[in-house]
């Protein structure tokens, strides 16, 4: 019988150390997560088409990123993402190597490596007074052997060198109280203009030697009628802009100091022209785009400064700058967007006129909006002729690029700007499968089986090895487009700022459907709208499961709260627009109710500026609903620049011109005042609406019972010094402290205020079940904390033995109100932390049940999961035997930060933002989402997976090891029955 133990183990130790020879996790890449990259609306491009290297085009974005993309395939080479507060003004390449960012308002110019994307150099260039940034790169200007550029801003121009970024010479220019417009320098020339408006009736300009930077010649001249706008400069000694009252065109010449004004009213140029209209920013010699609501017209300014419309087009246009052509020709490009179809145009500008070097016609999704922006390049045929490619940008914020008639590549960049997200359920999978389908299915189980079983054997080819990793990551279905009895594949509905909606898989990431909606679109009674979030509408469960499920999308027609608000219904399966409601009341706050109707639609309050409550649906079915749950409604609003908090209950309808049964007034319960001498509101945080808490008991190390303090209503309020609003560092220790609040907003009453001496912020905190986490700078440390509150219930302090709650009889069914005063205790600890954050979120599970983790948005763009048994307040230096058993970590001053707890491995997600968690079906998987300029996605499970067996699980070795066991038993007992044969024989 030993023998046969000894066989045993050996062929078990034999099998083991195969299957971990081969669990290289290698081939799993991406089976689990998927990262996306975007760089955003570009705004600036430029394009490099050396024969000699890559040909790539260097652009811009409102993301504050600056990237170089292949030409042939729209790929990212490289970029870098910016701080929000150092916003790009403007791009160019320096001797044909550099690219060249000015950005911070004019404050930080930057020369990167074309190539690779290497910073260079960087020059600061502080000034005294803001300005319009702007930046010239001459062709070929030497000041002896540097090769220069110049950059006015805040105040000052300066000549810089393109090698290493060194001032050479530096001239104020805001003394005179000029604002510069435009920066002048005409190839071969020993002087720079820079010419702008002082105040809103004179023109001035400033001519400088463009190598020492001596003023030449400074003159100025008053126009009676004043300038409104920016200046658009035509030719090197030729300006246009438009009158004070908005109703002419002033064409101004000047020249070695002369200044000549020409007026030309829009009336006698532009037929039925009734409002105003702005000059577009262009560089076509001669030319100028003047932008009406109703139409773009090119304008040509001839020699005495007169004016002649060249053409006049439709409003959904867009216009290059010009382009040169070999031979000293000139052309550039319009793109007009009609009934589903991009009209490209490349003209050529002459003396003449314009004549048309290229028409094409190309078909277009509806969902992508109008034209925006334009960019045009130009290479050279086979046949020694010009070639045209045209970059676009539309106003979902995609980018295209167009070349012989055809969409080369596209980018649906409009996903770096986020705004909210909602899970939405894939449909249930239909039963009935064909024969011929099972069979095949069982041919490719068999061949799969065979091909990892050569893998876990180490006999495997390199071919055998790619299909294995192709078979796993079709027979994972994780991009199928229906549930999974484990809950991971879901759908993510995200809304952009552009107003376009997506539905992202998260199997893979693709994008199921896309939608721009037309009540987020610019129109002429909602000149700029803009998303707010999304809510859950309807998710038919039981009694509307022939029903799709659909999301609500709030938006306003501007910035301000009292703003006209926008509502859509967006089926979540199909992307199609239910419903629609534009220019409703005011929309200052959303509250998603608990109560649905009997199609499972959601109830809504919408709370406008005035106060008034406005609920949604408007169906007598809701209204009845509400009116039978309105003692139970209470919501609260924290009024930040005031110092207030107010605590709101529905009060009855509203007292209208018209009357309105689904309007409401609401009524102030209680209010907070905070000092505001010596405290702001920095932070809020309240518990997950889904959350789901397995049990509010907790057994200690004891045997005790402690209850946990469960609550929708507490809410977590952060105050700091107002000196201590600003940077880091802006004051002392001395003059700043943090004071945070745990408030039920119910009743008002605040069950705990504790404050941090010498602490700033900026605040981040989570709160989940009866616990918050916040995240603060200490200045007295010099180093970043986070501190942990946890809060129990004392009313039931009577149910301490274990045995009463496993029996049954403790006190857990008496009545709890919120109006009755709490009897609370808190633990509290705070824990030295490395990084500064820049969100927060926790994970949520399924029943609860499972432990949870703090999900960190770090500054560096990572996410980082730390365990909260280390943010456990219970924690001591010298935990006792039973404490540890309980899990309890001796306790250190600071957070630990494991590289294997980083989410999102060695991957950046660029410009992070938010962090969204959906609970999975099974309980100990959470699905995580991080969301900036760039898109990642993960599973996650926090107590690892103890409910599932992993999706590599080779049941193939299984059950080759289960047989070789059982032959093994056989034969050893074979052996060991001839063995005692022998024995009695002798």
């Amino acid at each position: 019988m030993n023998m046969a133990i000894r066989v045993y183990l050996l062929l078990f130790l034999a099998l083991s150390y195969s299957y971990t020879a081969f669990s290289l996790y290698e081939d799993q890449v991406g089976l689990m997560d998927w990262h996306q990259q975007y760089i955003g609306k570009v705004k600036h491009a430029v394009f490099h088409t050396q024969k000699a290297a890559r040909k790539r085009v260097v652009v811009s974005t409102e993301e504050n990123v600056v990237s170089s993309l292949d030409l042939r395939h729209g790929e990212i080479f490289w970029r870098h993402v910016l701080a929000p507060s150092d916003v790009i003004d403007q791009i160019d390449i320096a001797l044909g190597k550099y690219v060249i960012t000015l950005s911070s308002g004019g404050s930080i110019l930057r020369a990167w490596n074309l190539p690779d994307g290497q910073m260079v150099w960087e020059s600061t260039l502080p000034g005294p007074k803001a300005s319009k940034p702007l930046l010239l790169v001459p062709t070929n200007l030497k000041i002896g052997r540097e090769n220069v550029m110049f950059v006015y801003g805040n105040g000052f121009i300066h000549a810089i060198s393109s090698i290493d970024g060194e001032v050479i010479w530096k001239k104020e220019l805001a003394s005179e109280g000029i604002n510069i417009q435009q920066l002048i320098y005409t190839d071969g020339s020993d002087t720079i203009s820079a010419v702008g408006f002082v105040g809103t009736h004179r023109f001035g300009t400033y001519i400088l030697h463009a190598k020492s930077g001596e003023l030449l010649k400074y003159k100025s001249m008053e126009f009676a009628s004043g300038f409104s706008g920016d200046l658009s400069l035509v030719t090197d000694d030729t300006a246009v802009a438009i009158d004070s009252v908005g109703t002419s065109l002033v064409t101004i010449q000047f020249h070695d100091g002369l200044i000549s004004f020409h007026q030309t009213r829009l009336s006698h140029l532009i037929q039925n022209f009734r409002r105003a209209a702005v000059i577009s920013p262009s560089n076509i010699p001669g030319v100028f785009i003047l932008g009406t609501d109703n139409s773009v017209t090119l304008i040509k300014v001839l020699s005495r400064g007169e004016l002649k419309v060249v053409e006049e087009l439709g409003h959904a246009t867009a216009v290059s700058d010009a382009l040169f052509l070999p031979g000293g020709q000139q052309a550039f490009a319009l793109v007009q967007h009609r009934d589903g179809k991009i009209l490209l145009t490349v003209k050529l500008d002459s003396d003449d006129g314009t004549s048309n070097l290229l028409e094409e016609t190309i078909h277009l999704d509806n969902q992508r909006g109008k034209v925006q922006k334009v960019f045009v390049n130009t290479y050279v045929r086979v046949d020694r002729s010009n070639g045209f490619r045209v970059l676009i940008v539309m106003e979902d914020d995609s980018l295209f690029l167009l070349q012989q008639g055809e969409i080369v590549w596209s980018r649906e960049d409009g996903l770096a700007s986020i705004v909210d997200v909602k899970p939405a359920e894939l449909p249930v999978e239909k039963d009935g499968v064909s024969v011929a389908k099972v069979e095949n299915n069982l041919f490719e189980l068999l061949k799969g089986h065979l091909l990892k079983l050569k893998g876990t054997l180490m006999i495997a080819t390199p071919d055998d090895v790619t299909a294995i990793q192709k078979m796993r990551l079709q027979s994972s279905g994780k991009s199928k487009m229906t549930r999974d009895r484990n809950g991971f594949r879901k759908l993510l509905i995200v809304l952009t700022r552009a107003g376009k909606l997506f539905a992202l898989h998260t199997g893979d990431g693709r994008i199921v459907w896309s939608r721009l909606l037309k009540t987020l679109r610019k129109s002429e009674t909602c000149q700029s709208p803009r998303g707010i979030s999304l809510h859950q509408w309807q998710d038919p469960h039981h009694h509307a499961l022939d029903q799709n499920p659909s999301v609500l999308i709030v938006g306003r027609c501007g910035d301000s709260l009292d703003s006209a608000g926008v509502l859509s219904i967006v089926d979540a399966y199909t992307g199609e627009e239910r419903n629609h409601m534009e220019h409703v009341h005011s929309i200052a706050h959303i509250i998603p109710l608990s109560f649905t109707d009997s199609m499972e639609q959601r109830l809504h309050l919408l709370l406008d500026a005035n106060r008034r409550a406005h609920l949604y649906p408007r169906t007598a079915e809701a209204l009845d609903i509400f009116q039978r749950e309105l003692g139970n409604i209470y919501w609260y609003s924290a009024e930040t620049d005031e110092g207030i908090l107010r605590g709101h209950s529905v009060q009855k309808n509203c007292v209208l011109e018209e009357a309105d049964n689904f309007c409401f007034d609401s009524r102030d319960l209680w209010s907070i005042v905070f000092p505001s001498e010596s405290e702001k509101i920095a932070a809020t945080a309240i518990r997950s609406l889904n959350e789901v808490v397995h049990t509010q008991a907790k057994v200690t190390a004891d045997q005790e019972v402690m209850y946990k303090y469960v609550s929708k209503n507490l809410l977590f309020l952060a105050t700091v010094a107002p000196k201590a609003v600003g940077p880091i560092g802006s004051v002392t220790p001395d003059e700043s402290s943090l004071i945070v609040y745990l408030i039920d907003t119910v009743t008002g009453r605040i069950l705990l205020r504790v404050t941090h001496h010498g602490s700033v912020g900026p605040v981040h905190a989570v709160f989940s079940e009866n616990w918050v986490v916040y995240h603060y700078f200490n200045l007295r440390a010099h180093r970043y904390e986070m501190s942990v509150i946890e809060i129990y219930d004392q009313a039931r302090a009577e149910n301490k033995d274990v045995l009463k709650l496993v029996l049954g009889t403790h006190n857990l069914t008496s009545p709890i109100t919120a109006y009755s005063r709490p009897e609370v205790s808190t633990k509290s600890q705070s824990y030295f932390f490395a990084h500064s954050l820049k969100t927060m979120a926790v994970t949520l599970t399924a029943k609860g049940i499972t432990s949870k983790q703090v999900l960190l948005g770090t500054i560096g763009d990572q996410v980082l999961a730390l365990d909260k048994r280390f943010l456990d307040p219970r924690r001591t230096v010298n935990p006792t035997q039973a404490e540890k058993e309980e899990g309890i970590i001796p306790l250190t001053d600071s957070l630990p930060i494991i590289p294997q707890s980083y989410v999102t491995h060695a991957l950046k997600v660029e410009g992070l933002r938010g962090i969204v968690t959906v609970p999975a079906k099974l309980e100990s998987t959470t699905l995580v989402f991080a969301y900036g300029t760039d898109l990642f996605f993960t599973r996650l499970a926090p107590s690892r997976t103890y409910d599932s067996l992993t999706e590599d699980f080779s049941y193939a070795l299984l059950l080759i090891t289960i047989g070789a066991l059982v032959v093994a038993i056989f034969v050893t007992w074979i052996w060991s029955e001839k063995k005692e044969l022998q024995e009695k024989w002798r």
